[in-house]
């Protein structure tokens, strides 16, 4: 087990690396000045005269080489410091700590949701094959996971305004601080992101469970006289599940990274918010910030994958 956690680290180190990397370069070699944005203002009004933006082009570092920026920033990140907004000249990482919890539940409320509708629905779909309610499922998952998320919220907003009068809290409401408002806010949002990933769990769980059905011990045990029921909870089920737990954790990842845009449509203060104003304003720092933190997120969360696969498949950790 410790040679196949070795090999998991070694292949994440590079991911990491690669992901930051790849930013970096993105960020760079995209048009426009962040000197020239904070200059001119929000609104994109007045001159920015060739002297100030210099100079502030050498206040904030951007006149280094960029082997040079990259890795005063890489060398910044490895040892938690996160620096500073180019723009607000706030703290990255007291922000990105006063908002990763906002996210993380929003996150974490998504990934419950899919996992109570996606995996009963793909079992239920499998184990009524070829049926009215196999084909119901799999059209419902199709559905979902051809339409996009940030249409589905702008659709509930317009549909809730519109028709109901409802319109979701303004502000952020902590769990702790008022329950009732702080669901009222996150329960849309949430069920929202997860549609796509309920939908893709259904199809894997159904995929999965199809294969299992078909093994050769499960006749094995249906010859020995065991009730269907036994069969499929006891034998079937524990296998089938061994693919999906994977995606389940995969899925946090994922929803966690695409709350951006659901953020922004429903006004919810956490990373996705930070990250759309940063890009606005072309801030380096923060969004360099951002990227690295995510994929730190998704690195851990494979690494995690990995593992319990390896711990419930014993094949894969001695292949």
């Amino acid at each position: 087990m410790s040679s196949y956690v070795t090999r998991r680290l070694a292949l994440a180190v590079p991911t990491l690396l690669g992901a930051t990397l790849l930013a970096f370069v993105m960020l760079r070699v995209l048009p426009g000045d962040v000197a020239e944005l904070i200059l001119r203002g929000e609104e994109g009004s007045g001159a920015a005269l060739a002297t100030p933006v210099e100079q502030l082009r050498r206040e904030l570092g951007l006149d280094r080489p960029l082997w040079e920026q990259y890795g005063t920033w890489l060398r910044d990140m490895l040892t938690g410091d996160f620096g500073r907004s180019l723009v607000s000249g706030r703290s990255i990482g007291q922000e990105l700590l006063h908002r990763l919890p906002v996210t993380a539940s929003l996150a974490v409320l998504a990934v419950l949701l899919s996992t109570a509708v996606g995996v009963p629905l793909g079992l239920f779909s499998a184990v009524r094959q070829d049926t009215w309610v196999d084909y119901l499922v799999r059209s419902w998952a199709v559905f979902f996971l051809g339409v996009p998320t940030f249409w589905l919220g702008l659709l509930v907003l317009l549909v809730g305004v519109r028709q109901f009068g409802w319109i979701p809290p303004l502000g952020y409401y902590t769990p702790w601080s008022d329950m009732a408002r702080s669901l009222e806010q996150l329960v849309f949002p949430a069920a929202i992101l997860a549609s796509h990933q309920a939908a893709l769990l259904a199809r894997m769980t159904r995929s999965s469970m199809l294969e299992v059905l078909r093994e050769d011990y499960l006749r094995t045990a249906r010859a020995k006289g065991l009730p269907e029921g036994t069969v499929l909870v006891r034998h079937a089920l524990s296998n089938a599940l061994v693919p999906v737990s994977t995606m389940v954790f995969l899925n946090a990842g994922t929803l966690f990274a695409g709350a951006v845009v659901l953020e922004a449509v429903f006004s919810i203060p956490g990373l996705g918010s930070l990250y759309v104003e940063a890009l606005r304003w072309r801030d380096y720092t923060v969004i360099q910030a951002y990227v690295f933190f995510v994929a730190t997120v998704f690195v851990l969360v494979n690494l995690l994958s990995d593992l319990v696969y390896g711990l419930l498949d014993p094949r894969i950790r001695h292949a």
